[in-house]
């Protein structure tokens, strides 16, 4: 399938080999245990180690992120879990693990774990590739490219040509730009982890996270720790993702699309500044972005004057929900400094472009801002 284009084979992936009388895509194997007699020497023994329905998931999003190579993904029930695998697989005591510090809201958890198990966590900022600073020494190097909520992109290879040199393994968060915006095993990169929850499922009714390596040791590694704390996913959570992924180029290249033409119009207003969108040209990140993405993901972020105008902003959308999600097909949008913990303002607004037709999208946004940002 390595010749095949992203969306034939986002809709053949991982499909098993056709059978008289049988489903395209068999539905999800529900089971705790399955026959086993003698040495336990098959490949489905009992339900949290192995599971078909999860077999078939990850060997479509292994053909999604290297089309045409031999990689093991393994599954999880969040995008945490899978995080979390790689991150506390791999460090031990007395190792140093270089994170961002403006990436995804709940690293700060995994860092205080880290710190707990006396891993020495160093951060430093996704853009301008600050995190070769602290590089030295390290056991492993976290990127998330484009960062969220952010969207500073860094240049993968780089730091991975920086971190392969010292010896120091390498992740990439690519939640927000899935396997059809950017591929990190193709830059270098050791690790792949995302949230599936997000962009690469798109209907928001899904947890699922997860992991994919080449080397077979560091994908043992990987599977070791979710058999160990037990992170599996639900067969009809893995069932419906593998559905989901259908669609993926459908719904992305739509989302690229239309988020490219709401950023463009947020730029025309005096009243909306610090628009981000990777793909946006002017964009700070964009140098980076264009050699190293194929599409620049569905999120779009700036900045209203103050709190009670974002807000306002927010109860005006009518096609736009007030969710913490993004990667959709309903596009949803929120004041990020709510939650406390991101280094934004208080008029901050993560925007996750979805589905819809883009200019109706457009208008409801350009209404909302009419309405919310009007002098009283």
């Amino acid at each position: 399938m390595s010749t095949m284009g992203d969306g034939t084979r986002a809709v053949r992936a991982g499909l098993p080999e056709p059978e008289q009388f049988e489903p395209t895509l068999p539905g999800p194997v529900f089971a705790a245990h399955f026959h086993l007699s003698g040495e336990p020497a098959g490949p489905y023994t009992y339900g949290r180690d192995t599971n078909p329905t999860w077999t078939h998931l990850g060997r479509a999003i292994g053909e999604l992120e290297a089309p045409g190579e031999q990689v093991e993904t393994t599954v999880f029930a969040s995008g945490m879990a899978a995080i979390s695998a790689v991150l506390l697989s791999q460090a031990r005591t007395g190792d140093v693990v270089v994170l961002p510090d403006d990436g995804y809201q709940a690293l700060p958890l995994v860092r205080e774990q880290l710190e707990a198990y006396g891993v020495e966590v160093r951060t430093a900022p996704t853009g301008g590739d600050a995190q070769l600073a602290v590089l030295e020494g390290a056991r492993l190097l976290w990127i998330e490219t484009p960062s969220n909520p952010g969207l500073d992109v860094c240049d993968v290879r780089r730091l991975v040509g920086a971190a392969h040199a010292a010896g120091t393994l390498v992740a990439v968060d690519n939640t927000l730009a899935t396997p059809l915006g950017q591929r990190p095993l193709e830059l270098g990169a050791d690790f792949s982890v995302a949230s599936d929850t997000k962009g690469m499922t798109g209907h928001g009714d899904i947890l699922l996270g997860h992991v994919t390596c080449r080397d077979p040791e560091l994908a043992a590694g990987v599977r070791r720790w979710r058999k160990v704390v037990g992170a599996i996913p639900g067969p009809m959570e893995a069932w419906l993702a593998h559905r989901s992924l259908a669609t993926l180029e459908l719904r992305l290249d739509r989302q690229c699309a239309t988020a490219l033409t709401l950023a463009e119009a947020l730029g025309r207003r005096e009243e909306v500044t610090g628009v981000r969108y990777p793909g946006l040209p002017t964009d700070p990140s964009y140098p980076n972005a264009v050699r190293q993405m194929r599409r620049f993901g569905s999120v779009v972020s700036f900045v209203l004057p103050d709190r009670e105008r974002a807000e306002r902003f927010l109860t005006e959308l009518r096609l736009v929900d007030d969710a913490t999600s993004f990667g959709g097909v309903r596009s949803t949008a929120e004041r990020r400094a709510r939650w406390g913990g991101d280094a934004v303002p208080e008029g901050f607004i993560r925007f996750s472009v979805g589905a819809e037709s883009p200019d109706d999208l457009v208008a409801d946004v350009e209404r909302a801002l009419d309405a919310a940002l009007r002098k009283s």
